[in-house]
């Protein structure tokens, strides 16, 4: 294939191609990469993790000052380096289970700019949360509220907590990742009265302080009304407390959610000129409402790391069923590439030996796990001549991919791999047999 026929799929600016048609990305051999650390094997580029959280500092900073914070949602992709990386730069974060806060603790993360979510907070989780400093609480539910009421109380403190609120905003994304609806598991509906009973609720407890209100209206989100659309409703509500109970927000969590491309029709986002949009909005309403300006955070995740991940396998079998379909295997699958299996996310697949070999076979891209819905990707086109031993590469894998591995048939997980400034570096070991057993009694 021509150097043209091949630049729609380069949808990640960190990708590019040797002159002798080999897969480079962060500008190193995919290649030499797979002989170094073998296959599967995650690929993470660290300066482009840097750059993207730069992107959203500076653009906050630009439209909000200090009154901006920007979190990374740790769900995205969580290991210690990241965490490292998400310090230096400058970043809070939020967690969603003692895991998460765990993971920050061991990196050194300073836990007091950190937000804990999750709607089924244990005591356990609660407590320690609190026993290392936590900052913020983002609420989701009464009985939450009650828990941290009566262990805050036991210790004789005060817990900083935010209100998790549904706008009632569907963003039109996948069902499964659609947050912001009223019929959701996550938080309490503005339309139904139960996030002004909720604010209520914790109006009245001792030892909650309440800070404001959080929202997240869903994940691959590209059009920025969404936004638009929910700062209206959260500054209207913001509005609606001051006036029936004297209760003015300091802070207002927009979420994240900006999406990214996996597939050549995803279209690119411009995340500094959509958060000056939602700034220009926010600064706008607020003066309407006539209320003051409130703290703004943004919670972005997957837009941080998803970009800067790859992940490549070495082929195992072609079956080619004559009339029908073609299917290759690789040695992961369902167990490091969960996404197609529970949204039927499609994604970007090409031979790391030459991209611009003409694609002549249409095929699935399967995993080696022992069930028939362990697929990669499906409508592929590689070269006809793929076979056992060829490296390919999936793209933009660094959300949701690490974080999400499990070892369903015993299959140890895949390491992840830095790259930065021309060289690489383990962050995560491969996991061996031996890992899989290690908790067996």
């Amino acid at each position: 294939m021509t150097r043209t026929d091949i630049a729609s799929d380069i949808i990640c600016e960190n990708i590019s191609v040797a002159e002798d048609g080999e897969l480079l990305f962060a500008g190193q051999s995919t290649l030499a990469l797979a002989e170094k650390y073998k296959t599967p094997l995650y690929l993470m580029d660290e300066d482009r993790i840097r750059e993207r959280c730069r992107t959203y500092l500076d653009a906050v900073a630009e439209v909000f000052g200090d009154r901006g914070h920007v979190m990374y949602a740790s769900k995205a992709c969580s290991f210690k380096r990241i965490y490292e990386i998400m310090r230096e730069e400058g970043m809070g974060i939020d967690v969603v289970s003692s895991g998460e806060i765990c993971t920050a603790v061991k990196a050194g993360f300073p836990l007091e700019n950190a937000y804990f979510h999750s709607n089924n907070k244990t005591d356990a989780d609660i407590e320690y949360a609190m026993d290392n400093g936590v900052g913020f609480f983002v609420a989701d539910n009464a009985e939450e509220l009650y828990a941290i009421e009566r262990i805050a109380g036991e210790r004789g403190t005060s817990q900083r907590v935010l209100l998790r609120i549904t706008p009632g905003i569907d963003p039109h994304t996948y069902e499964a990742v659609a947050t912001g609806k009223v019929d959701s598991k996550f938080g309490s509906a503005i339309e139904t009265g139960q996030a002004r009973e909720m604010t209520e609720l914790a109006l009245s407890l001792p030892h909650v302080s309440l800070e404001g209100f959080h929202c997240h209206v869903g994940s691959q989100v590209f059009d920025a009304s969404v936004y638009l659309a929910t700062v209206d409703i959260m500054l209207g509500f913001i509005r609606d407390m001051r006036d029936a109970l004297g209760y003015t927000a300091r802070r207002l969590d927009l979420g994240g959610g900006f999406g990214v491309r996996y597939v050549a029709s995803d279209p690119v986002i411009d995340i500094a000129a959509n958060i000056r949009l939602v700034g220009e909005r926010v600064h706008s309403v607020v003066r309407e409402l006539s209320i003051p300006m409130p703290d703004i955070c943004f919670e972005p995740g997957r837009s941080i790391v998803a970009d800067a991940g790859m992940t490549l396998y070495t082929v195992g079998t072609v079956k080619k069923i004559t009339g029908y379909k073609n299917y290759v295997s690789v040695d992961g699958g369902m167990t490091d590439s969960p996404r197609y299996v529970l949204y039927g996310s499609k994604y970007t697949v090409l031979s790391a030996k030459n991209v611009y070999e003409d694609r002549d076979m249409n095929c699935s891209v399967v995993g080696r796990c022992c069930e028939s819905g362990d697929i990669i990707a499906e409508n592929i086109d590689l070269p006809e001549n793929i076979g056992r031993g060829d490296i390919l590469a999936t793209l933009t894998t660094g959300a949701y991919h690490y974080s999400m591995a499990s070892n369903y048939n015993r299959i140890p997980r895949p390491p992840v791999v830095m790259l930065s400034g021309g060289d690489s570096y383990v962050a995560v070991r491969r996991e061996s047999v031996e890992d899989i057993t290690a908790l067996d009694v």
